[in-house]
């Protein structure tokens, strides 16, 4: 059986290694890097960029922990360090290399046919292969394809980004001076993280939200949480604000809102969201349908309307998410190749925001109970309590936990914290296996740790049915 997969991020190359360890014959085709956006442009990157932030953030406050100034014994700032962008970007994208070219060794070891190109469907059963200029060098009849295509950042009508003054999020490495003012367009998760990452830096940033609060559909606390830690640390948010055009001057830009509102900076990025790299990919030709969106549509084990044509990741638009597109490529290997599989169950899939504090969450969400979506309890506990929060001067933050009334079972889970990306885990394992807040509650936890208001909150529950 030939598997011909189009896209090598994490829904193509994870697919392709499930594939040929099924002993299937697995080409893998993709023309702008191994690793997709998520390696070489996206996640990866920004989240490399963020872990200098990180450490500029924990020098910033390190005055509440006692730490002087050797010199003058005023406090260390994280104003008073020089950040060398240029030096941060390097590294970004060494580190992003050097990720794609693991990632490559492990495709060519399993025994993965790569090639640097694009893909496109000619039928239901058969990929061409482009070279740049989009001329046909070769092709491949196969008995499986899954399309892992990706997305690429939306753009400003009428103000395309030059990668110079207006950046959208792939842009932004090749900077090798700090911002002096960056605004950033939109207040979802991308505009959320660098408006954090860049104040953190040492840039002004203002950020133009279109809502009337950051992070729009994430849990409510944890986006007051951000909002307030965006205050303290001098991020502007021009709430219910749209940004209409924006064009550069002699030594910056100006961003007009469609109120007629002008914001001038030294650069703007553009965090407006992805669109599917569907547009010439012979979707049609196949038969394959697709959302008006451009998204494909697939089911829950990843197939499309195609007998045999499979898609994962954010061409799909089922969730833009590395973890997931993962997980989409290897549920479509499974079923292609006949394995018992197990369907995407969207209630399990736990997601990160890397701003500063970070915020994670996995399913069922606060405000689905509130609007009688489904039946649930709510227990939130701040970190102000916490004695390793205290010892590390953390103070802001929380844990939220939710349960089915009566049989106590974990559903859903915020956690606004340092780390939260990690501390989550537990709480995922908890949705995933059905575990109740007792068990969560009865689970050994270290003393001190953050991870003991995990079990902490839990306790609230058996608590409360002790109350007379």
């Amino acid at each position: 059986m030939r598997v011909v997969i189009l896209g090598g991020g994490p829904g193509g190359y994870e697919a392709a290694l499930t594939a040929a360890r099924h002993g299937a014959e697995t080409v893998l085709l993709e023309e702008r890097g191994i690793g997709g956006a998520a390696v070489i442009t996206d996640v990866v990157p920004s989240k490399t960029l963020i872990a200098t932030a990180d450490v500029l953030d924990l020098v910033a406050g390190s005055e509440r922990l006692g730490i002087r100034d050797a010199d003058n014994g005023t406090a260390p700032a994280a104003h008073s360090l020089n950040v060398d962008l240029a030096a941060v970007n390097r590294r970004v994208l060494k580190l992003a290399a050097a990720q794609s070219a693991d990632i490559r060794a492990t495709l060519v070891d399993a025994g993965v046919r790569v090639i640097d190109g694009r893909g496109r469907l000619d039928g239901p059963d058969r990929v061409e292969v482009l070279d740049p200029a989009g001329e046909r060098i070769d092709s491949f009849d196969a008995d499986v394809i899954l399309l892992a295509v990706g997305a690429r950042p939306r753009e400003l009508d009428g103000a395309p980004c030059d990668g110079e003054r207006i950046l959208n999020w792939t842009q932004l490495y090749e900077l090798d001076r700090l911002p002096e003012h960056l605004i950033v367009v939109g207040s979802g998760v991308t505009g959320a993280e660098f408006a954090s990452a860049y104040r953190a830096l040492g840039s002004e940033v203002t950020l133009v939200s279109s809502r009337e609060k950051v992070l729009p559909g994430t849990d409510a606390d944890a986006a007051d949480v951000l909002e307030h830690a965006f205050t303290r640390r001098g991020v502007t948010v021009s709430s219910r604000s749209r940004a209409a055009t924006a064009r550069r001057t002699e030594d910056g830009v100006v961003v007009t809102l469609t109120s007629g509102e002008e914001i001038a900076g030294s650069h703007v990025l553009m965090a407006l969201g992805g669109i599917p790299w569907t547009g010439d990919l012979g979707l049609e030709r196949a038969g394959v349908r697709v959302r008006d969106s451009g998204h494909i549509e697939t089911d829950r084990v990843s197939r499309t309307s195609v007998r045999g044509i499979y898609a994962a990741g954010d061409c799909t638009g089922v969730y833009p998410l590395a973890s997931v597109a993962a997980m989409q490529g290897r549920i479509a290997m499974h079923h292609a190749l006949g394995d018992a599989v197990s369907p995407l169950i969207s209630a399990q899939v736990s997601s990160a925001i890397f701003t500063s504090p970070e915020i994670a969450v996995v399913g069922v969400s606060e405000q689905e109970v509130l609007d009688g979506e489904v039946a649930g309890e709510v227990m939130t506990l701040g970190l102000d309590t916490n004695p390793r929060a205290k010892m590390q001067g953390i103070s802001e933050g929380f844990v939220k936990l939710i349960v089915r009334p009566g049989s106590h079972t974990v559903i859903g889970a915020v956690v606004v914290a340092p780390r939260a990306s990690e501390l989550i885990l537990p709480y995922t394992l908890a949705v995933a296996h059905r575990l109740t807040a007792e068990q969560v509650a009865g689970t050994f936890t270290i003393y001190p740790s953050l991870t003991g208001s995990l079990a902490e909150v839990a306790r609230q529950r058996m608590l409360d049915d002790d109350q007379p």
